[in-house]
């Protein structure tokens, strides 16, 4: 086995991942001269989901190519929007990501989610099924081979998790137009067809709804209806007109 030494710099963006050792602007490595610069990314905890163009003496190289001695390694962040290939876009959320799933549900974004935790492989084999982009605070989870697609959720606030993901993939928007509950699309719904499925006062107080193809579920403009909006018209006006979307009310 042929050991060897390389330099490398991790995007800033990137340094959070990294040991405290281990964030300098240029790190020296020592490497068994066979592993993978993939491998070697990896070991420094950077999820390969977050990792864009590899350099390497400035010139770009894949995440196989195995690093020689004295080569200087440039790692770099994935390019903002990020283009996901193969697919429509597409996401799916592990079981912490809740908050996050329904506010991009509330825009018309596809994505899935379930409140049970169905564990990693399971997370994992669903992404690869149906070519969904797993987002994720686990790391671990991220550097497993078999999903399709993935993305570090870096903040811990629904808010600017929001931001991160609108801004790292720019979806198209539909706000209005998904069960925030299931992720079913939504209709528009008459009073009558409706009328069992609410309670007095809401029958008497509103007239237009809308209700989930799937679940059944029915929306309106209710209490919560004021701080959901300004979720939405904040969105849009930072990433974007929305397309025709069912709207109740």
């Amino acid at each position: 086995m042929n050991h060897c030494r390389i330099r490398l710099t991790l995007a800033p963006e990137l340094r959070l991942f990294a040991a405290a050792d281990r964030r300098a602007e240029r790190t020296p490595v020592a490497t068994d001269g066979s592993s993978s610069l993939g491998h070697v990314v990896e070991s420094f905890g950077v999820p390969l989901t977050e990792v864009g163009a590899l350099l390497v003496d400035g010139r770009r190289v894949p995440v196989s190519y195995v690093p020689g001695t004295d080569e200087e390694v440039e790692v770099r962040s994935v390019a903002r929007p990020q283009e996901v290939p193969g697919a429509p876009l597409r996401f799916l959320l592990d079981v912490h990501l809740g908050t996050l799933a329904r506010r991009l549900r509330l825009l018309g974004v596809d994505a899935a989610y379930e409140s049970e935790d169905l564990g990693d492989p399971a997370l994992a084999a669903l992404s690869a099924a149906e070519r969904r982009v797993l987002l994720s605070r686990d790391r671990g989870l991220l550097r497993r081979r078999e999903i399709w697609a993935g993305a570090y959720v870096y903040s811990d606030r629904p808010e600017e998790q929001l931001r991160d993901i609108l801004g790292r993939f720019a979806p198209r928007l539909a706000p209005w137009s998904r069960c925030t509950a299931c992720n079913g699309p939504l209709r528009d719904a008459d009073k009558q067809s409706v009328g069992d499925r609410l309670e007095h006062g809401t029958r008497s107080t509103y007239d237009v709804f809308a209700q989930c193809v799937e679940c059944e579920r029915v929306y309106w403009r209710g209490a919560h209806h004021e701080r959901l909006e300004a979720i939405v018209n904040e969105a849009l006006r930072e990433f974007g007109t929305p397309a025709t979307a069912v709207r109740p009310g």
